[in-house]
């Protein structure tokens, strides 16, 4: 029993880290209509930033993890700018913007690759929290516990944020129809610049609590949580944080006890069948519909 308790919470803490990139994900996708294949390389970014403070400026953590966040923010925002303004201009579709991000993640995957030397690295002891708390036999790691109160944290601030708020109501307008959102008195670049960074600052956080705990900082941090992140939302439903929130968790849950009682092998398997299967018979998710604006 202590052994199954012991896998269940190694579970949520991983599938924390899903969720909080499929939150950033999400948002992106049902606001901004992008389904951005370069998500992934802002939690990369962040990470290599992160651990850049920490270890180079030897920055305390919080300020470290901020700094990864940030940096990840950044990013995300100078891409859609850049590459993603023009052809929203233009009025080019989901195929283009998808195309575009490939470019975008291939670009900066490769930059990241060269910062890192293509090499994986990780946070040196000392720059994080590495105490271990037991509930009776079962060990707890300071790190497990801050990636969960993370991920309760942004699901409720975003949910907040996106159901009742003013702001809210502009992103679910402007994820409709910008033109009618602009003819409704709402600023249509404004929600999308703030709704970019945040995005990716979300990402990025994950990216950086991921390359603590997995002790693993390099190009290719982002690329398993981009996958893992897509199919939460997918499962969860776009217009809902929490059935992300949720999703992502259940999705860690079951590989981490997939590969304890069955086989390590069969772990992704099984969550993509999972994706498949909802894909198929459920696109709207557990809890929402196809368009994170028409909750």
């Amino acid at each position: 029993m202590e052994l199954f308790v012991e896998q269940l919470i190694n579970g949520v803490a991983l599938g924390s880290l899903y969720a909080l990139f499929g939150l950033g994900f999400g948002i992106v996708f049902a606001t901004l209509g992008i389904l951005n294949a370069a998500q992934g390389t802002y939690a990369s970014w962040a990470a290599i930033a992160a651990l850049t403070a920490a270890d180079q400026f030897k920055l305390p953590f919080i300020a470290s993890i901020l700094t990864g966040v940030v940096a990840a923010g950044v990013i995300a925002l100078i891409v859609d700018q850049v590459a993603f303004q023009p052809l929203r201009r233009r009025g080019t579709g989901m195929l283009g913007a998808l195309i575009t991000s490939i470019a975008c993640w291939i670009i900066l995957d490769s930059l990241a690759g060269t910062a890192t030397g293509h090499n994986s690295l990780s946070f040196p002891r000392g720059t994080f929290p590495s105490t271990m708390f037991h509930i009776g036999a079962i060990p707890l790691p300071a790190m497990q516990i801050i990636t969960i109160v993370a991920l309760l944290v942004v699901t409720l601030g975003l949910h907040l944020l996106t159901r009742h708020t003013r702001f809210g109501a502009a992103m679910r307008a402007v994820g409709w129809d910008q033109t009618a959102a602009s003819l409704g008195g709402i600023n249509p670049r404004y929600v999308v610049v703030i709704t970019a960074f945040l995005a990716g600052a979300i990402s990025g956080l994950a990216g950086v609590l991921g390359g603590i705990t997995t002790h693993n900082v390099s190009f290719m941090l982002g690329e398993g949580l981009m996958l893992k992140g897509f199919a939460a939302v997918v499962v969860g439903g776009y217009n809902d944080v929490r059935g992300t929130a949720v999703a992502g968790v259940a999705l860690g849950v079951l590989e981490v006890l997939t590969s304890q009682y069955l086989s390590s092998g069969l772990r992704d398997g099984i969550t993509y069948s999972l994706l498949l299967a909802f894909l198929l018979l459920r696109p709207r998710g557990l809890f929402g519909s196809l368009s994170f604006s028409r909750a």
